[in-house]
């Protein structure tokens, strides 16, 4: 540990400390020598201006809590490894969406960098790094994204238009915006639509034309919000179903390390193949991933997720006929 993260992880110790803090003690925590806490006590104290005391009784040192203090350590609120985790993310959120944040987040940036290179540690692309590859992302307006996700933010209704693709066709809707969810490479908003008066997830692709509207979002508890979790994919409501699915044993290697939804369960089978059980409620989705697999799955039940199943195998079989 460096003198820089030795001075924050001090004043941290203190922080949280009700009662003075022996020497023995923050040389344990800092791992570090009795002197190096001494020079860093005094840094604090004589440079920084801290209001370190010495309680003589207890033998320990403390931060004076009547003090007012509040002096800003440049760079000294994040450790080295906060720093470069902080560049980690922005890299993975500009390539997430490229351009969305990079205007905001320039100037932070380079105050990171800054600090970095002044303790001789490479802050310059990470991206040279990181690899994200994403498939089947569909594009979207991003100055819909800003409006959609400020008004999620800030708690405002917004007024769109709809393009529903089950139906083809375009509808007016005002909506209580809930949560922006980023699934499978492309953007979701779950909302209240006040048209349909129920719960709706919302494709950002399909958005357009896009009026916050001086109005505040209807708000709902947590468990409500938590719907989506409760069956497979993005599709709402309760499960309905569980599927049984059987993988043969060259790749349940694979599927036993998948998670397909938060209650599943699986177990291996003496033949070494593998057994999952998804809850879900609407097939189309999770059928999607079924045919994925081709040979090395099959449907146990329920019987009509098996019909449904075996009637694509074979319609795209007649495709080859």
């Amino acid at each position: 540990m460096n003198k820089f993260d030795r001075i924050y992880e001090l004043l941290a110790l203190f922080r949280s400390k009700r009662h003075p803090v022996s020497i023995n003690l923050i040389m344990e925590q800092l791992e570090c020598s009795s002197s190096t806490v001494k020079r860093l006590i005094g840094k604090l104290r004589h440079e920084m201006g801290a209001p370190i005391n010495y309680d003589p009784a207890k033998n320990g040192y403390f931060l004076d809590s009547n003090n007012q203090w509040e002096h800003e350590i440049p760079g000294l609120w994040f450790t080295l490894a906060e720093l470069q985790a902080l560049l980690m993310i922005q890299e993975l959120l500009s390539n997430l969406e490229p351009g969305l944040l990079k205007a905001d987040l320039k100037k932070f940036r380079r105050k990171i960098e800054q600090v970095l290179e002044a303790h001789k540690i490479p802050a310059k692309d990470p991206g040279s790094r990181l690899l994200l590859l994403g498939f089947g992302k569909r594009p979207y307006n991003p100055q819909y994204f800003n409006l959609i996700s400020t008004a999620t933010l800030q708690r405002q209704q917004l007024r769109l238009h709809y393009h529903g693709r089950q139906n083809n066709t375009i509808s007016k809707r005002t909506i209580s915006p809930q949560r922006l969810i980023y699934y499978r490479d492309n953007w979701y908003l779950t909302c209240w639509c006040h048209l349909k008066n129920d719960f709706r997830t919302l494709a950002l692709e399909k958005i357009s034309k896009v009026q916050v509207l001086n109005k505040e979002a209807e708000e709902f508890a947590p468990p409500k919000l938590n719907y989506l979790q409760s069956t497979f994919g993005i599709f709402s409501g309760p499960p309905t179903n569980t599927a049984v699915l059987r993988f043969t044993p060259e790749r349940a290697r694979w599927v036993a390390d998948e998670q397909w939804h938060p209650d599943q369960q699986g177990k291996h089978l003496d033949d070494g193949s593998y057994e999952l059980l998804v809850p879900y409620s609407d097939s189309r989705e999770l059928l999607l991933d079924i045919l994925k697999y081709g040979p090395d799955v099959t449907v146990l039940g329920p019987e009509t997720l098996r019909i449904e199943t075996r009637n694509r195998l074979m319609a795209a079989l007649n495709n080859y006929q």
